[in-house]
């Protein structure tokens, strides 16, 4: 019924010749692996300039300019520029304030890891500025934004932190603790 397929050990397989690539066509991939390489490069390049053009536009206070390079790369998911928006809209500098939009913006960029754009979004969320007040979120995003800080605003943000937490029930303290050890960043590009 069935057939025993055993390969003896003298039987050799024989494979189809491979021909040679030519140097010419070898040559011209590297060239376009190259050039590719360029091409995504000077992309990235050109996003980083308008960023930095943003933030120069910013600090010389055309806040109209900086908006408008913003918006572009905030959609894009660059958390930098999401956390300008969120607070150019907070502050309602080259856009109508409207903490809303702050709170809209910061949040994109807490969600990537942004620890200035968690430390924004907790203190909304302790005011109920753009989005419901709620003391446990606000602590949630503040113990994110302390513990991501850089070392110069560690203790500050640490000390607003600790400022809220006072306001809290000891469940409310441990809720906030629990949905902070159990976030994870998400990044959108």
């Amino acid at each position: 019924m069935g057939t025993d397929r055993s390969i003896s050990s003298d039987s050799k397989q024989v494979l189809p010749k491979r021909r040679p690539v030519p140097d010419r066509v070898r040559r011209v991939s590297c060239i376009v692996a190259v050039a590719a390489a360029l091409f995504v490069a000077a992309g990235n390049f050109a996003e980083a300039a308008t960023f930095r053009q943003g933030v120069s536009a910013f600090n010389r206070q055309e806040y109209l300019l900086a908006s408008q390079i913003f918006f572009p790369l905030a959609e894009r998911g660059d958390s930098a520029a999401q956390s300008y928006l969120g607070f150019m809209f907070e502050t309602g500098r080259g856009v109508p304030q409207n903490y809303t939009e702050a709170a809209m913006w910061y949040r994109r960029s807490a969600e990537q890891g942004d620890s200035l754009a968690q430390y924004s979004l907790g203190l909304l969320y302790d005011k109920g500025q753009g989005v419901p007040r709620d003391i446990v979120e606000a602590n949630k995003w503040l113990n994110l934004s302390a513990a991501a800080s850089p070392r110069g605003a560690r203790e500050a943000r640490a000390r607003i932190r600790d400022a809220v937490t006072t306001k809290m029930t000891r469940g409310e303290i441990a809720r906030a603790r629990l949905r902070a050890l159990e976030w994870v960043p998400t990044r959108e590009r």
